[in-house]
């Protein structure tokens, strides 16, 4: 834990592990994502304050075409490398479960961007997972400080793999990362070793103590899950599928495949923090929401 006294320390990130504030259940919805390279310093908006990098109007063209067609937009870069001159890199990842795709392409031109089907029919297939690293320094201060000691650590030992990518969410968890084609959440990730994340997830496991979930679910289901793996000690990522969820006065009940042959029942309540800064540039305190295990059956 970063001391208050050291010229790192953070308002939102450090003071949420200070409080011990939950990672499961937080990560951000995401079904389908579109990453682009964008080698360079990167503004608040990566596609769109980035001068030098791209313009901001074509920028904000692309960014509305993505997620009209329901996908999440990531500006990607290499750590320290600047991209191949005139080449524009994209990655199409799909991380519903039982589509699990990425596809790789790339244009000439930014512009070329917008004729790029978005519907997985073009590129060429990858089975090499991807790990990206929120270093959006420009976003938040956090991303900065402690994403980049991730990224460099991910970078010494899996280059190919680890890209350093703008804005994820959840800033009060940096270093927060994303493992693809899945999905999954971590953070706090520069409290640990990387590569040996990054390595159980290529094996299908996951570390409970830094995810923050699947982002094709929802926030109550990712929860659940975290509570189920706890429980039945199975951090394997291919189980635990939702089969049903529901909630009734803020008391979220979700079922859960399990290939023992009985499912998992976890009932959730949802409540609210007490105000909290969840950025660095924050400067009004909010509540953000919880869910907290009632009961468990298995």
């Amino acid at each position: 834990m970063t001391p208050r006294s050291d010229p790192n320390w953070r308002p939102c990130s450090d003071c949420a592990l200070e409080r011990g504030d939950n990672l499961e259940g937080t990560g951000s919805r995401g079904l389908q994502w579109f990453l682009i390279e964008l080698s360079g310093s990167w503004g608040h908006s990566a596609f769109i304050d980035s001068p030098g990098v791209i313009d901001s109007g074509l920028g904000r063209d692309i960014v509305r075409r993505i997620e009209r067609a329901g996908m999440r937009p990531l500006a990607i870069r290499r750590t320290g490398r600047r991209a191949e001159p005139d080449v524009w890199r994209w990655a199409f990842v799909d991380s519903r479960p039982g589509h699990e795709t990425i596809r790789w392409g790339r244009v000439d031109t930014p512009r070329e961007l917008l004729d790029v089907p978005l519907d997985g029919s073009t590129g060429s297939p990858s089975t090499d997972p991807i790990v990206v690293v929120c270093t959006h320094g420009r976003h938040d201060q956090c991303c900065a400080v402690h994403g980049r000691r991730a990224a460099q650590a991910l970078d010494a030992t899996h280059p190919e793999q680890m890209w350093e990518c703008s804005h994820l969410g959840g800033d009060r968890f940096a270093a927060t990362m994303v493992m693809f084609p899945h999905g999954f959440y971590f953070g706090r990730a520069d409290l640990t070793d990387t590569s040996t994340l990054f390595q159980q997830y290529t094996q299908g496991t996951v570390d409970t103590r830094f995810v923050r979930g699947r982002s094709s679910l929802s926030n109550p289901v990712q929860a659940a899950q975290h509570h189920a793996r706890l429980m039945l000690q199975d951090n394997r990522i291919d189980t635990l599928a939702p089969l049903s969820e529901s909630v009734e006065h803020d008391v979220w009940t979700i079922v859960l495949a399990h290939d023992s042959g009985s499912d998992v029942t976890v009932t959730l309540e949802q409540g609210w923090s007490t105000p909290i800064l969840t950025t660095c540039d924050a400067s009004i305190p909010g509540p953000v929401r919880t869910f907290t295990l009632r009961s468990i059956t298995h």
